[in-house]
C-alpha cells in the first residue's frame, strides 16, 4: 500500500513539474505574441517618411526639375531625367528614411521597374506601411509630375524646333526646288503666271519645308519676283527667237534669189552631176553627158521661177 501511495506521489510531482514548465512556455509564448500583436494593432504607416523615402529614389531634383517623379518612376514618355544630376534632399528630411546614393545603384532606370523597386524598398524601411499605402499616397503625385512633364515636353519641342531653325539659303533652295517641279510651276514658271496659281503650290512646298517659318515671306516675295522675270523674260526669247528664224530666212531668201540671177546655183549642180556621175565628166566630146547633166538640175530653173 505504501509503496504504490510513494510511486503515484512521485509521478504526481513529475507532472506537476513537466505541466509548470509546459504552462510557463505557453504563457512566454502568449506573451511574446501579445506584444507583437499590441504593436503591429498600435502601428500606423507615417505617409509623410513614405513619401520621404520614395521621394530619394523618384524625386531627385524636384525643386529643378518638376517632371522628375514621373521621369523616374512614372513613364518613360515623360523623357529622360538630365544625366549627371546631383542628388537634393528636402530640407528637414531624415537620412533613415531616403535611400542612399549606394543602394541607388542598384536601382532599374526604366520607369515602372523603379517604382515596383521603391516601393519594396520603402515599406520595409517605414513600419507598418503597405503598397496600397504607396499606391494611395504616391499615385497623385507622380500623376501631378506627369502634367508637369507634359507641359516640359511641349518645351522641349518648341525649343528643339526653333533650335532646328534652317538659314534662309537654305530654306529658299529646298522651297524653290519643289515650287519648280513639273507637277507644280515648272522651271519657266508657266504653271504659275496668276498669283492665285502661285500661292497655291507655293503654300504646298512651305508646309514641307520644316524649319523655314522666320523666313517664308522673305522668300515668298523673291520667288514672286523671279517668276515675274521669268516670265518676261520668256516673251523677250521667243521674240527674240522668232526674230532669229525671220533673219535667217530672208538672209536665204536673198542668197536663193542671187544664185538665180547669175545661174550659180544650177551651174553648180551641173558640174557636181557631171563629176561624180557621168563616166567622162561631160569632157569636151561628150556632150550627150552634159546635157543629161543640165536636164537633172533642170528644177533649178522651177524653183527660180517661183522665187520673187
Amino acid at each position: 500500500m505504501i509503496f504504490w501511495y510513494n510511486l503515484l506521489y512521485r509521478e504526481n510531482m513529475k507532472h506537476k513539474k513537466m505541466h509548470f514548465i509546459t504552462k510557463f512556455a505557453y504563457c512566454t509564448t502568449l506573451f511574446i505574441l501579445g506584444i507583437g500583436t499590441s504593436y503591429a494593432a498600435t502601428a500606423s504607416c507615417s505617409r509623410a517618411n513614405l513619401t520621404r523615402c520614395l521621394d530619394s529614389v523618384c524625386a531627385i531634383n524636384i525643386s529643378s526639375n518638376p517632371a522628375a517623379r514621373c521621369q523616374y518612376c512614372g513613364t518613360s514618355n515623360a523623357g529622360t531625367p538630365p544625366k549627371n544630376a546631383m542628388r537634393t534632399v528636402s530640407a528637414g528630411a531624415s537620412a533613415k528614411y531616403n535611400i542612399s546614393d549606394k543602394e541607388l545603384k542598384k536601382a532599374p532606370t526604366d520607369a515602372g521597374e523603379r517604382y515596383a523597386w521603391a516601393t519594396a524598398q520603402c515599406i520595409q524601411r517605414v513600419a507598418g506601411c503597405t503598397a496600397d499605402d504607396v499606391s494611395d499616397t504616391y499615385d497623385s503625385l507622380i500623376e501631378q509630375s506627369c502634367k508637369a512633364a507634359g507641359v516640359s515636353a511641349q518645351l522641349d519641342r518648341t525649343l528643339a524646333a526653333a533650335a532646328k531653325q534652317k538659314s534662309r539659303v537654305s530654306c529658299e533652295n529646298d522651297i524653290r526646288a519643289c515650287l519648280i517641279a513639273d507637277t507644280y510651276c515648272m522651271a519657266d514658271f508657266r504653271n504659275c503666271q496668276s498669283d492665285a496659281d502661285f500661292d497655291k503650290f507655293f503654300s504646298a512646298c512651305g508646309v514641307n519645308a520644316t524649319g523655314c517659318d522666320d523666313h517664308i515671306s522673305t522668300i515668298r516675295d523673291e520667288l514672286i519676283a523671279d517668276r515675274d522675270t521669268a516670265i518676261k523674260n520668256a516673251d523677250t526669247i521667243l521674240t527674240q527667237i522668232v526674230a532669229s528664224y525671220s533673219a535667217a530666212r530672208e538672209k536665204k531668201l536673198s542668197g536663193i534669189k542671187s544664185s538665180c540671177t547669175d545661174n550659180s546655183a544650177r551651174d553648180a549642180c551641173i558640174s557636181a552631176v557631171c563629176q561624180r556621175s557621168m563616166a567622162n565628166q561631160c569632157a569636151a566630146g561628150y556632150e550627150s553627158e552634159k546635157s543629161m547633166a543640165i536636164q537633172l538640175c533642170k528644177f533649178y530653173e522651177i524653183a527660180c521661177a517661183t522665187v520673187d
